[in-house]
């Protein structure tokens, strides 16, 4: 989901409307709904192609006014029917008419690359799948909640750059579950508080972790131990998503990199608080952004013109 890619700096309505459904005030209204997060990974930055940024602002507007639907504290009570209202104004795009602004851009983008709506449906089900389930007794179960949760989002980003065979997105499958684990990790506590936990229960089982723990905010050697089985094993997939960034062209290798290497530093960070996690939520600092940025420079760098190229260098050495 998509609130495991980015925390909510300010519920959805303080994002004013649009005054009017042009399609450029549309794609200006999608880009502050994603700025108004923060993620452990840049959405739409400046390294990624400018014919592309607006079409991401629109994916990820989409599934970010659903998760909020899923999770915002001011739609307790009616979260389903907002979901099925969401899904409905879906359709009614799909068919060609669009009364909200996310919808004027997102079936824009639709358009433009010939989306499939499988994906969209895919994410909703996902957020629903939150209204319903609270704890995953294994892993297996846990990914099956990110192959709707998380990985619809990996597969609309290739779609929109042109990629669509099978192989390829099965690496940003494995790269969107990682990002979602990374967050799930990152936020058991918080996800306590909405009373859920997706670590696994065979997890928490075998290291000898209980729900009072985390209810309780424990410092504990077993937590220590599940925090850094957590984390090993999301890295491995990472390791197995690599070779997207490889593949990829000009477009995105450096978007893709930043997400990569934003990743695998929030897994560094949560591996270094290990049994304080639940009392101590890991972040990434400025500086850790500028190592981000450093590293995914020096991965696919080169696929970047000049000028970007300059502004990152101001922006390493303003860090």
């Amino acid at each position: 989901m998509i609130h495991r890619l980015g925390l909510a700096r300010t519920p959805a309505l303080a994002v004013p409307l649009p005054p009017t459904l042009e399609r450029d005030a549309c794609y200006r209204y999608c880009e502050a709904l994603c700025r108004a997060r923060h993620h452990n990974y840049p959405v739409a930055s400046m390294f990624a192609r400018s014919h592309l940024r607006k079409h991401i602002f629109a994916l990820f507007a989409f599934a970010r006014v659903a998760d909020d639907f899923a999770d915002e504290p001011g739609y307790e009570g009616r979260r389903a029917r907002e979901l099925d209202r969401w899904e409905e104004q879906l359709n009614t795009a799909y068919r060609g008419h669009a009364d909200h602004p996310v919808f004027v851009a997102l079936a824009d983008t639709v358009d433009k690359f010939a989306l499939p709506i499988t994906e969209f449906t895919e994410l909703l089900s996902g957020f629903r799948t939150d209204l319903e389930r609270r704890r995953y007794a294994t892993f297996d179960e846990l990914r099956s909640y990110t192959r709707q949760a998380a990985e619809p989002v990996g597969r609309l980003l290739l779609y929109i750059d042109g990629y669509r065979a099978p192989d390829v997105h099965a690496f940003a499958e494995d790269l969107s579950t990682g990002l979602a684990m990374a967050r799930l990790i990152q936020d058991i506590a918080a996800d306590w508080q909405r009373g859920r936990v997706y670590m696994p229960a065979e997890d928490l089982r075998h290291f000898g972790v209980t729900e009072a723990d985390i209810a309780a905010g424990r410092t504990s050697e077993p937590i220590g131990w599940l925090v850094r089985y957590e984390v090993a094993r999301t890295r491995a997939l990472f390791v197995r998503a690599r070779p997207l960034v490889d593949m990829v062209g000009a477009d995105l290798a450096v978007e893709l990199a930043l997400m990569w290497h934003g990743g695998m530093r929030i897994l560094d960070k949560i591996d270094a608080v290990g049994p304080r996690l639940l009392a101590e939520r890991p972040h990434l600092t400025t500086a850790d952004k500028a190592l981000v940025l450093a590293r995914a420079l020096a991965w696919r760098g080169e696929t970047l013109p000049p000028r970007a190229i300059h502004l990152a260098q101001r922006m390493l050495d303003r860090s």
